[in-house]
C-alpha cells in the first residue's frame, strides 16, 4: 500500500497515511487536531552506500542538499 502525505490547514502540521489505492479519494484526517487534511505532492530522496558507508543521493529530490550534519534527522 502506497504511503500518501497531507498538510492540515488548521493546525499546520504535516502527516502520512499508509492507505489503498482505492481509498485515495477519502477522507483523511489530521492526527493532532482532527480536521480534514489536504493531500500534497511527495517528494523523496533514494539514497545509496558506498563500501565506506557514504551516503550519495541516487534520485529524486534531495532535502539535504547542502548539509553537513552527520545525520538527516536534523533536516526534517
Amino acid at each position: 500500500m502506497p504511503i500518501y502525505e497531507y498538510f492540515c490547514p488548521n493546525c499546520k502540521s504535516r502527516f502520512e497515511l499508509l492507505r489503498s489505492m482505492g481509498s485515495i479519494n477519502e477522507d483523511a484526517f489530521c492526527p493532532v487536531c482532527n480536521a480534514r487534511g489536504e493531500k500534497v505532492f511527495s517528494a523523496f530522496t533514494s539514497f545509496s552506500k558506498d563500501s565506506e558507508g557514504i551516503s550519495t543521493s541516487v534520485g529524486g529530490f534531495d532535502k539535504c542538499a547542502g548539509c553537513t550534519t552527520a545525520s538527516c534527522s536534523s533536516c526534517f
